[in-house]
């Protein structure tokens, strides 16, 4: 696989940006996803002056590192969640990243329910124009009550039909808010399909336990096959979430972060 391999900074919640691009770059990647989810893990956001994006691009370059997408999480079914989106897809676009990362409800919970999808989709078709003009793709998760696989996540953005919006398949998201096995729900949404989180999962269905890649029970060799097959190029970028009392240490992070580089090598 020729892919690109990062890691989203949101692995680092709680710590700094350099210490998320530290422990990334020690670990062996060459590329991250930056977090700029508001109220959450916030190593950016679209009120850094130029400035300050370039103090960042310069950090990145010391490490070694390019960053390919923004995760700019925002609800898409409220007003003042989409004006903050568009925020973030220019943020994306100064940061001079190919995507911009997101769920369509809630960055965390996403109980709400969507009957009617037809605003979704026009509010999508907008998005996508916005994103035309700062020459990035939005990818939207795998995540929450209503899109929580891959399949039904297809059928949203078949109806939305640009070529700048597209999935991004979380792969333990799948099973704690979808319901489904991954190594077979990724090959539903394959010709949606541009950008994937490599999230492993323990514990039951609904348990926040989501391990270094390779730590957990999801398949990861036949989700590399059955990608692979497809002729994906898209890119493939980590996030651990631990469990919900946190990683305890920076050490921890780090650990979970080089344990998944290693196993990510096995696989190649």
């Amino acid at each position: 696989m020729k892919n690109y391999f990062a890691v989203s900074t949101n692995t680092y919640h709680g710590f700094s940006l350099d210490e998320a691009l530290n422990g990334i770059s020690k670990a062996g990647f060459k590329y991250v996803e930056l977090a700029a989810v508001k109220g959450y893990t916030e190593h950016v956001g679209w009120e850094m002056t130029d400035d300050e994006l370039q103090k960042v691009k310069d950090k990145l370059d010391d490490y070694g590192l390019m960053a390919i997408a923004v995760s700019g999480h925002s609800s898409l079914l409220e007003e003042d969640g989409i004006e903050l989106f568009i925020k973030n897809i220019e943020l994306a676009g100064r940061l001079g990243c190919k995507y911009i990362v997101t769920s369509t409800g809630e960055a965390h919970g996403d109980e709400s329910v969507v009957e009617d999808d037809s605003a979704l989709v026009n509010t999508l078709k907008d998005l996508a124009e916005k994103c035309k003009e700062n020459g990035v793709k939005l990818v939207i998760e795998t995540h929450g009550n209503n899109y929580g696989n891959g399949e039904v996540l297809y059928n949203l953005l078949s109806k939305v039909d640009s070529e700048y919006v597209g999935i991004n398949y979380d792969t333990a998201n799948a099973i704690f808010y979808g319901n489904v096995e991954p190594e077979e729900d990724i090959l539903k949404c394959k010709e949606k399909l541009y950008y994937i989180h490599l999230k492993d999962k323990l514990g039951e269905r609904q348990e926040w336990n989501f391990p270094a890649v390779g730590k957990g029970y999801i398949d990861f060799k036949k989700i590399f096959k059955n990608i692979e097959q497809t002729g994906y190029q898209g890119p493939l970028s980590v996030e651990v979430e631990f469990t919900s009392e946190g990683p305890g240490s920076l050490e921890n992070v780090d650990q979970a972060v080089k344990d998944s580089y290693e196993y990510i090598q096995t696989l190649l």
